[in-house]
């Protein structure tokens, strides 16, 4: 019905490409245009202003011979005030832009290893976006932005990639558990020296006090028992310890046999020892 009337129609961020017996005449905003069809004016086609995306899988390889597939995302537009460049100077331009981009990438992934690789993501996706605006502004476009959205090593080499992290951090487990170790070792052994040597006052103490205790007992009998010696009062008490040893010797049912010489001089000769170990531990 356009056509009928010599009229057509420009949608909203859209330009048409006005003619005239096939030469360019002019760009059509967006609106109702006159377009005498019979004076030789046609419309040669439209021109999306909209913001487009392209995105492009590019297989290249690192410095370190690792195979990858780098995905990179283009977001382009027509400029309205060179639509005649976008719409006539390029017949394909998103293959193009994926030609531009092939070569940067595999210009600037194989200067680099492949850990180095995914930490300069963004120092690619600007070597892209600088080579592409340069380009592609003589076309009538503009570049809005250029993203890395990925960076795909092969399968298995992933795989090992996986593989060194788990071992790495296993061997700096079994570290922190060796230092534990070692920590807990430390700590029991300084228990047990703490433990002995508490043992060792508490047995020091001990002799002091069974010390003191038969000094006490031997001058109280001497002083209330006149006539005796404080040797006599000392083989009697040594004895009478003696046989109280022997009768709890007899008494427990888990004591194992103990063989010592038995009758009256065995009695002096134990008192004696007894008496020369008490004396020892007393001066020490």
């Amino acid at each position: 019905m356009g056509n009928l009337f010599c009229c057509i129609q420009v949608d909203q961020a859209t330009v048409a490409m006005r003619e005239r017996f096939g030469k360019f005449v002019e760009v059509l905003e967006p609106g109702c245009h006159c377009m005498p069809w019979f004076l030789g004016h046609q419309v040669a086609g439209h021109l999306s202003l909209r913001l487009q995306q392209l995105d492009v899988r590019c297989e290249t390889k690192t410095k370190d011979n690792v195979f990858v597939n780098v995905v990179a995302s283009i977001q382009y537009r027509a400029l309205a005030d060179k639509a005649n460049d976008a719409f006539y100077k390029l017949s394909n331009t998103r293959s193009q832009i994926q030609a531009y981009v092939f070569d940067v990438i595999r210009a600037s992934v194989p200067k680099l290893l492949l850990d180095d690789a995914f930490e300069q993501k963004n120092e690619i996706a600007k070597a892209v976006e600088d080579e592409l605006e340069k380009a592609m502004s003589a076309y009538g476009y503009e570049i809005v932005q250029t993203l890395i959205v990925d960076i795909e090593p092969d399968e298995h080499v992933k795989r090992a990639m996986n593989e060194i992290n788990a071992a790495a951090r296993m061997r700096v487990a079994a570290n922190e558990k060796a230092e534990a170790e070692k920590i807990l070792q430390i700590k029991r052994a300084e228990g047990e020296a703490e433990s002995k040597y508490l043992s060792g006052l508490g047995i020091a103490r001990q002799r002091q006090a069974i010390v003191d205790g038969l000094r006490d007992s031997v001058l109280g009998f001497a002083v209330n028992v006149p006539g005796t010696t404080a040797k006599d009062v000392m083989d009697m008490v040594l004895v009478t310890q003696y046989f109280d040893t022997m009768k709890e010797i007899g008494a427990s049912s888990k004591s194992s046999a103990v063989f010592i010489p038995h009758g009256p001089g065995a009695v002096r000769d134990v008192a004696s020892q007894i008496r020369d170990g008490l004396l020892q531990g007393s001066h020490q």
